[in-house]
């Protein structure tokens, strides 16, 4: 059996290692992702119904169905939400990923990012920066509004530019900003400026009004955050083609919704693992604490998923200001994250590690062996609907979803004659 498991876990490895994620294009999520309906909503994290959810992922679905127009205000939305006419599914089910509450609607513009090296797509919607944002929560006038100019101005400005400029290789501008001090999670300055570099002298030739390609421009330059919504699906896009490799013990997907936190493992297909999400331990906004703070909650954690994140804060040791610790303790978060996976990546290098690849593949039977879990950076919502974010911290999954997930994978081997 282990040599099954270990052929399985080199081959998702493999798989992994030599994904090409490269953005291709810019549409809108009922046009482009896989099944979205008019009266659909996507939310981060695995499957959740609207009286289980959080009070972020619930502010966000009020601000979704404002923003769609199909309720008028927070009362009407409610009802709405809650009457069984607005079909919530996970994300990830439609080769999607959201931050925070991740709430796709049909009207938004979405990043679309193909694996090149196995023809899968992935999605993610564009980022509306920090504070009081839809993903955290928030729903009032000013975030709607800047939803609207994103899909009347930013997105056409963004779509026209990619077409002149033709698809951009993300894999190697994450590799990149890997050496430039970024993880690829909480810290995207170097993304964010890579992926300007990039556009900007497209965006300069379109047709739009000076004003837009100057507002376009602006808006990304003072949004640090722009690039992790081109991360996330490159992760997820790179990710996808192990989801399904008999006997393998990695894992696929990592997601939270605010309730739960659960994964999915490549040999056990599209089975969810879940179990209660964690409060986040972190560095909070003046004027809030702990007692303030939803659960962990977001699809972002893919990036972890997939070998940066958490698992490269070694090579950006100024994310400590962000979400709080040491320098010495992002290396010795990295440095453990080692313990739990298969392999090493063979292109994102840390110059901090002396060169060494970020820690990928995580391995769920290391995971229960070493008794350490992956390691997450992440931002932190207000646990009230409306509110948005009050912080960013670091945060583990629950022990209890790789329990599951092994117990599973054991009784599958099992099932089919190769355990007693």
């Amino acid at each position: 059996m282990q040599e099954l498991i270990s052929k399985a876990n080199k081959k998702a490895l493999d798989y992994l290692q030599k994904a090409e994620p490269t953005l291709v294009g810019l549409g809108l999520a009922i046009d482009d992702i896989p099944g979205m309906e008019k009266k659909m909503i996507l939310h981060a994290g695995p499957p959740i119904k609207w009286e289980n959810m959080s009070g972020p992922l619930k502010g966000a679905v009020i601000g979704g169905l404002i923003y769609e127009g199909l309720a008028k205000d927070e009362d009407e939305a409610r009802k709405l939400a809650s009457s069984g006419d607005i079909k919530f599914e996970p994300c990830h089910h439609h080769s999607t990923v959201g931050p925070m509450a991740g709430v796709v609607t049909a009207s938004m513009p979405v990043w679309i990012i193909k694996n090149k090296a196995f023809d899968n797509l992935a999605y993610c919607t564009l980022n509306e920066g920090l504070g009081k944002v839809l993903r955290y929560g928030a729903f009032s006038s000013e975030v709607i509004e800047r939803l609207k100019w994103m899909e009347s101005v930013l997105a056409p400005v963004l779509k026209a530019s990619l077409n002149l400029s033709g698809e951009i290789d993300l894999k190697s501008m994450i590799a990149q900003i890997v050496q430039m001090g970024d993880e690829g999670h909480n810290r995207n300055k170097a993304g964010t400026s890579l992926f300007i570099r990039e556009i900007a002298p497209y965006v300069v030739m379109t047709d739009f009004s000076n004003e837009d390609k100057s507002q376009v421009l602006k808006f990304m330059n003072s949004n640090d955050h722009f690039f992790l919504n081109l991360s996330m699906p490159a992760c997820k896009s790179a990710l996808d083609p192990i989801a399904n490799i008999p006997y393998s013990t990695i894992v696929s997907i990592m997601a939270r919704n605010g309730t739960e936190f659960g994964i999915k493992v490549s040999g056990l297909g599209d089975r969810w693992f879940t179990a209660p999400a964690e409060i986040i331990d972190g560095l909070f906004f003046p004027g809030y604490g702990m007692e303030d703070a939803n659960p962990d909650i977001g699809d972002s954690v893919i990036t972890e998923t997939s070998g940066i994140g958490g698992f490269a804060m070694a090579t950006a040791p100024a994310i400590v200001q962000f979400v709080g610790g040491t320098p010495q303790d992002a290396i010795m978060y990295t440095t453990s994250m080692y313990e739990i996976t298969e392999d090493e990546s063979n292109i994102y290098k840390m110059p901090t590690m002396n060169f060494r690849g970020t820690p990928t593949g995580i391995d769920i039977m290391k995971v229960i062996e070493t008794q350490i879990l992956p390691i997450i950076n992440t931002g932190i919502a207000h646990k009230d609907p409306g509110v948005g974010q009050v912080g960013a911290g670091i945060v583990r999954p629950p022990m209890k979803c790789f329990e599951d997930a092994l117990e599973a994978f054991v009784e599958k081997m099992a099932e089919e004659g190769l355990i007693k």
